[in-house]
């Protein structure tokens, strides 16, 4: 099953100092307000940590019920919010989506970020996002 997404603000994707390439508001966004959700495969948790072992670069969402929103093939500009442990957005899971809120005003050509929380990657990548309450890793 595919999800498709939607966006409710001009984004736009481009190099990213954080970590490859980056979303980016093209207009002003403000606080609290909703700015998408994010396209995918819906595929189970199993064959997400499968993927996740195999591919170099991915985007990946584990889901409450067992199953996981792939956004590494097919998707729209949510798929390459970086992390950073000073964000500027939070997502939320919702039955078979992953939905990205502003936590502050969001100023034109600046970079959305999330704090991923856990992830797969157990402590075991540099944090690279520059945040001055920065964890260090991923």
């Amino acid at each position: 099953m595919f999800i498709k997404g939607r966006i409710n603000y001009a984004l736009s994707n481009a190099r990213s100092k954080i970590h490859g390439i980056g979303t980016y508001a093209k207009e002003s966004i403000p606080a609290r307000k909703k700015i998408g959700s994010m396209s995918g495969e819906v595929i189970s948790k199993r064959l997400a940590r499968k993927r996740v072992k195999e591919r170099e670069s991915i985007a990946m969402v584990e889901l409450w019920n067992g199953k996981a929103i792939d956004a590494s093939g097919k998707s729209n500009e949510l798929r390459f919010i970086n992390h950073s442990c000073e964000p500027n957005t939070y997502l939320r899971t919702f039955n078979y989506h992953v939905e990205f809120y502003a936590l502050k005003i969001i100023s034109p050509n600046e970079e959305l970020t999330c704090n991923y929380g856990p992830t797969h990657h157990d402590g075991k990548i540099k944090c690279t996002c520059g945040a001055v309450n920065c964890q260090g890793y991923l």
